[in-house]
């Protein structure tokens, strides 16, 4: 006997996207769009101009170790934030105050780490376009769980691959606490009951919505399914 779709809203498809680490520098990017704002007002010999300079190269150096490590735990996370923020309160002291902390601020003087409007607009513009490239990218590779099918949408050409969508298997992978407090992203793992291979998705957004509603709609499946069978008795 063919499955019988869930009803109501469990009847409309959800889409998985697998998205590129790239996207977890969106702080970046908007930090960018700031620094081209206040830098736009201050001269670049300004004393002003160095904050800025040093505030942005944090925040990207942040979002860089976001990409290159993953910090499964809490604890972990804020012992990284306590020491980035005593790294960034020392540097804008030595700023501001450089006979508190003259061997700091006589290493900044040598460093001296300035940029004006336009290298902050030139950077935003340049991670902007590869944020459009990304997302015209993602509209050609992309999972769609129906109640009874899993759909992999793949290639310029619109390329389709059909799975059986009951007795799926998912499950859900949380190993960067920091890309989940950015995103709410994580990996998620469909298995097909009758495919000898799991497809992974990486940096699904919204996980834990997605995976809700995945199982929201699976189950509804398998309940309506054994109903039918029990009336049929």
């Amino acid at each position: 006997m063919a499955p019988v779709p869930a009803s109501g809203s469990d009847n409309k498809p959800i889409i998985l996207v697998s998205y590129p680490k790239i996207i977890l520098l969106y702080p970046t990017f908007f930090g960018s769009i700031v620094a081209a704002i206040l830098a736009f007002f201050f001269n670049p010999l300004h004393q002003h101009n160095q904050t800025i300079a040093v505030v942005f190269l944090t925040l990207m150096t942040i979002n860089m170790v976001v990409l290159a490590f993953d910090f499964p735990r809490t604890t972990s996370l804020i012992v990284f934030f306590v020491l980035v923020s005593l790294a960034m309160g020392i540097l804008l002291l030595s700023i501001y105050f450089p006979t508190l902390l003259p061997d700091v601020a006589a290493m900044l003087k040598r460093i001296n780490p300035r940029a004006n409007s336009t290298f902050y607009i030139c950077f935003a513009t340049m991670l902007g376009l590869i944020y459009i490239g990304v997302f015209i990218h993602i509209r050609f590779d992309y999972w769609e769980v129906r109640p009874n099918e899993l759909l992999h949408h793949h290639g310029f050409l619109s390329s389709l691959e059909r799975y059986s969508a009951p007795n799926l298997r998912i499950s859900k992978e949380i190993d960067d606490v920091f890309e989940y407090m950015l995103l709410r992203c994580g990996r998620l793992i469909l298995h097909p009951s009758n495919e000898p291979r799991a497809f992974v998705l990486d940096n699904v957004l919204g996980i834990d919505r997605k995976e809700a509603a995945i199982t929201k709609m699976l189950g509804a499946l398998q309940v309506q399914i054994r109903d039918e069978r029990s009336a049929s008795l």
